[in-house]
């Protein structure tokens, strides 16, 4: 499997939605509550699935059996202990909850990238919020994601986990290889070959078009290959699916 680690310096995928999904100045989610617990539940299945710690096999998603370093080690042993698999949407119900997205944004404040707000006051609970204190990580995120959204559509494939043969041991590329793909090869006016967007990249747009974020980020970009991928890649189809269920049920109490 082609296990997707994030770097030292890297959020992991619930952090990173997380950060896009409150409003920097506020420190407010920037949409409705079950639809931030629902979203980063499936950002953990995303990231989850991205370390090659569990995978979708059939209808049910399952623990590889591996043991990658992660943030969401909890969450993990959950997916374990379960004598009886379950679906990712039954998934994303049972991993959505306030402990959840707390437990995200304190990781940040420890980092320095957001800071924790609101404290007892005077016998009085102050909500807790989390505005933003260093931009960089964010801005590091949107640059990627604008460029993904600028690149052909076709270039925004769904995260593939299965293994990709390496050039070899050395992890040099065929010579050849990279003499046809380099910019200056061939016709002297040849253009660069643009450099498709990482799997955690992509998983990171199918999560923020499955919670209806994309389009307020990134309002003058072409969401449609956005929107299919959402519906493509597991994790997001289960938070659509649960999302919709949700939905659902508040249109019916409305009208009781």
């Amino acid at each position: 499997m082609n296990a997707e680690i994030p770097k030292a310096a890297e959020l992991n995928l619930p952090q990173a939605f997380l950060l896009l999904a409150t409003n920097d100045t506020t420190g407010k989610p920037d949409i409705p509550v079950f639809a931030l617990r629902t979203a980063l539940a499936g950002a953990m299945l995303a990231e989850l699935d991205l370390i090659d710690a569990i995978e979708l096999q059939g209808k049910h998603v399952r623990a590889t059996g591996t043991s990658p370093e992660t943030d969401l080690q909890h969450e993990l042993e959950l997916i374990r202990g379960k004598s009886r698999p379950h679906a990712p949407k039954r998934w994303v119900s049972m991993l959505e909850g306030r402990a959840e997205v707390q437990r995200a944004y304190e990781g940040m404040a420890s980092r320095g990238i957001v800071v924790h707000v609101g404290e007892k006051h005077l016998a009085r609970f102050r909500p807790v919020r989390y505005p933003e204190k260093d931009h960089g990580p964010e801005a590091a995120l949107l640059e990627k994601i604008q460029a993904a959204l600028s690149g052909p559509p076709s270039a925004l494939e769904v995260p593939d986990t299965a293994a990709a043969p390496e050039a070899n041991d050395a992890g040099t590329t065929d010579a050849g290889a990279a003499e046809s793909t380099s910019p200056g090869a061939g016709a002297p006016d040849a253009k660069p070959v643009s450099t498709p967007p990482d799997d955690r990249t992509t998983a990171l747009i199918a999560l923020l078009q499955a919670a209806g974020l994309l389009g307020k980020l990134f309002p003058a970009a072409d969401l449609t290959r956005a929107n299919e991928l959402s519906k493509d890649y597991w994790p997001t189809r289960a938070v659509e699916d649960e999302l919709r269920m949700i939905r659902l049920a508040q249109q019916e109490a409305a009208n009781l």
